[in-house]
């Protein structure tokens, strides 16, 4: 609430404040309230009540951004970079928060934003623009997957996809109640959408690209078994509070 009263109100305890109190006391998420989360280095608007960036997220997208420094510095070695820009995709990008850290913290890189819901994408369009990120660098499309970007290969594909399976109700009321269930349910074991994209990414990756994919720590195991089923070698890797919660894939 002390946080509510010094980001929107700058301290003062209007009538709006009171009620959004209210709001909050009836298990509206705070970052729906304020209208904005922190991301990295990046303020990241939920104007259309995207599903609200997690910690986890934040953790594995700046191992993301280390792993891209790099790469571009293999190639730079190698006398190819600054030749073009990485290509890279935000899937199943909701607020674009992924992307819109990946552009604010790296160079020569150019992001496409995937968004299945088309409500969300004036909102990666503000995230974008509010972080002062040049507008050439980003591409936003309402697309399922790669349906928008079906002719594309990116150097690295980035996704946070539906994955949560709702027989375990693991999913805590307020989320439930307030956030968009097409960005948290993954179907039959959460897996629906995951068996998907990995389907898909082996047709738009180069051939030493990197797929990095969010996931529960149970489906661990399957990706692994789905992603060299088509090709890919996986390494997975534990967030900060020691939970196996995304795993990269690569072609093999």
């Amino acid at each position: 609430m002390q946080w509510l009263l010094k980001e929107k109100y700058g301290g003062e305890k209007t009538m709006d404040f009171f009620a959004d109190c209210r709001r909050l006391a009836l298990g509206e998420p705070l970052g729906y309230i304020i209208g904005h989360v922190p991301f990295l280095n990046t303020t990241i608007y939920l104007d259309s009540f995207p599903l609200i960036p997690r910690t986890e997220t934040e953790y594995w997208t700046e191992k993301a951004i280390a792993e891209i420094r790099q790469y571009q510095s293999h190639k730079t070695g190698l006398g190819l970079a600054e030749v073009e820009p990485l290509k890279i995709i935000d899937m199943c990008a909701g607020s674009g928060c992924v992307g819109v850290g990946v552009l604010k913290e790296t160079t020569n890189t150019m992001v496409d934003f995937a968004e299945l819901d088309k409500q969300h994408l004036t909102t990666i369009d503000k995230n974008v623009e509010q972080n002062d990120i040049e507008k050439t660098r980003a591409r936003v499309l309402q697309s399922n997957l790669f349906s928008a970007y079906k002719d594309d290969k990116y150097h690295f594909i980035l996704a946070n996809p539906p994955y949560i399976d709702d027989a375990l109700n693991r999913v805590d009321q307020n989320v439930r109640g307030f956030e968009p269930h097409l960005a948290l349910f993954g179907g039959h074991g959460g897996m629906e959408i995951i068996l998907q994209l990995i389907t898909e990414a082996k047709y738009h990756i180069v051939p030493d690209g990197q797929l990095w994919l969010e996931h529960e720590p149970e489906q661990s195991k399957a990706i692994a078994a789905i992603a060299a089923s088509h090709g890919f070698k996986t390494t997975t890797h534990k967030d900060q509070f020691g939970v196996q919660r995304y795993s990269v894939l690569v072609l093999e």
